[in-house]
């Protein structure tokens, strides 16, 4: 059911099962490596904690000598659950890089003797694994797999197609909304410069929380987006120096009468950003009587100044270490900001605690920020560096350590895993509600969906116009069945 993107439909049935599971000796004592390891991947996902560690689950599936028993090697459903389950485990667990090794090399030896079907679905988790990948998307892709399976439940399968279409007549009307409000916004009259990419803004927020109930939070995160890009490439690519220091100095008074000092072009974006603080504080003061405009205002005055910072770098031909960078870059990459929007426009109760939480840049946010981040470079820094932009993770690693490019890219990658880990250890300590850990997750995930093939935001074309076309204008042909 969530692979199939219908299991928000069904919290409260899931959650039962689940702490059947949880509590059940079953599942301590169960011997098929399929079943153990879809149970610890579902727990895990699913922050049950204390989770048995990744030992206690997996050892009984070891010879005496400590290495994994050659018949799991044949075992196709079970290697794949095996991989894909590692994806969960956390930062310290010692049974992680042996079982990444043994199923990443069981999966490539498949090569040619399995089944398309299977084929398939062992190639996508080697490219992306499920742990990473973005739900709406992948709940897309799924639906197709699971159509051609001889033992599908046809009735689930009829649910998750109208569900898909029914999703997206919702996300359809999203766009109508935003394109409207995109229009009469003017960006694309007076900041030419600026990425006109509606769209492509409107799947990162689709990416972070795409259920139906959840449109007011998609379209402000939508909005936040684009307003974010606009200042960004403003940063990047054309304010002076001397324009960029006083955008900030305005950002940080926050007082529209600092617009007044600004360039014609930079008042209207200030302008925007202005508003829309000042339109979702006032919503939220009607409605739960909590004024939120501080923590709105901190997120932009910090976003500026790390833009700022970069830009610095740039004109002064600075390279810094990749610590250095990334001390800046997982501000830049707009996910603390993107993480206090979401939360508040997200309709549930506003806890004082949870927003003053984020506001402090809980690891939470900061592992979750750093995966975004590092997607973006391994997918844009080469067509970045020749347009002439700072340099990425990778070239800073690189001139960090004097290695080749293939070198820094590797550890990067690596890094990146690494980060995952970091990661799944905050989801289950963290205190934030669970509504906050799964928007800080689907970021990092969708990051994965938006600079897998390359730059998926700088351009309209290609694997990003196509998913576009898959998520939100085909919907799926339904032939009914006659149950």
């Amino acid at each position: 059911m969530q692979r199939l993107g219908v299991a928000y439909h069904f919290e409260e049935d899931i959650k039962e099962a689940l702490d059947i599971t949880y509590y059940s000796e079953k599942y301590y004592s169960c011997d098929d490596l399929h079943t153990t390891a879809l149970q610890f991947y579902i727990l895990r996902q699913h922050q049950y904690y204390p989770v048995p560690s990744a030992e206690l689950c997996f050892e009984k599936f070891k010879n005496v000598d400590g290495r994994f028993k050659e018949y799991l090697s044949r075992d196709t459903k079970g290697i794949l659950s095996f991989y894909e389950a590692s994806h969960q485990f956390l930062h310290g667990e010692d049974l992680l890089d042996e079982t990444k090794k043994f199923t990443y090399r069981c999966l490539e030896s498949l090569e040619g003797h399995t089944n398309i079907d299977q084929a398939m679905l062992v190639q996508h988790s080697l490219e992306t694994p499920l742990h990473w990948r973005m739900l709406r998307l992948e709940s897309r892709n799924y639906i197709d797999v699971y159509e051609r399976y001889d033992n599908k439940n046809l009735v689930l399968l009829e649910l998750a197609k109208l569900d898909f279409n029914l999703v997206q007549s919702v996300h359809q009307t999203d766009l109508i909304e935003l394109s409207r409000w995109w229009t009469e916004l003017g960006f694309k009259e007076e900041l030419a410069f600026s990425r006109d990419r509606l769209v492509e803004n409107f799947i990162w927020a689709m990416g972070i929380i795409y259920e139906p109930q959840f449109s007011k939070c998609r379209i402000g995160l939508t909005k936040f987006i684009c307003i974010l890009t606009a200042i960004d490439d403003i940063y990047d690519v054309y304010g002076s120096p001397d324009e960029l220091e006083l955008f900030t100095e305005a950002v940080s008074r926050w007082d529209v009468k600092a617009a007044e000092k600004l360039p014609k072009y930079m008042k209207i974006c200030y302008l925007a950003m202005f508003n829309f603080a000042n339109m979702i504080t006032h919503d939220i003061q009607r409605d739960q009587g909590i004024c939120v405009l501080p923590y709105i205002v901190k997120e932009w005055i910090s976003l500026c100044k790390s833009y700022l910072v970069e830009a610095r770098w740039f004109y002064n031909g600075y390279t810094p270490t990749l610590e250095e960078y990334l001390g800046n870059a997982w501000t830049s990459v707009g996910g603390p900001g993107a993480m206090v929007h979401a939360y508040i426009l997200h309709g549930e109760t506003i806890i004082t605690e949870s927003l003053d939480c984020l506001q402090n840049g809980p690891e939470l946010v900061y592992w979750a920020s750093v995966i975004t981040r590092i997607n973006d470079d391994l997918g844009t820094s080469t067509a970045e560096m020749k347009r002439g932009d700072i340099p990425k993770s990778i070239q800073c690693f690189k001139n960090e350590k004097d290695v080749t490019e293939e070198e820094a890219t590797e550890h990067i990658k690596s890094f990146r895993s690494n980060c995952w880990r970091k990661l799944n250890q905050e989801c289950v300590k963290t205190s934030l509600p669970k509504s906050v850990v799964n928007l800080a997750v689907n970021m990092a995930r969708t990051s994965h969906c938006i600079f897998e093939h390359g730059d998926g935001i700088g351009t309209s074309h290609g694997v990003t116009k196509d998913r576009a076309v898959s998520l939100f204008i085909e919907p799926i042909e339904i032939k009914f069945s006659s149950l």
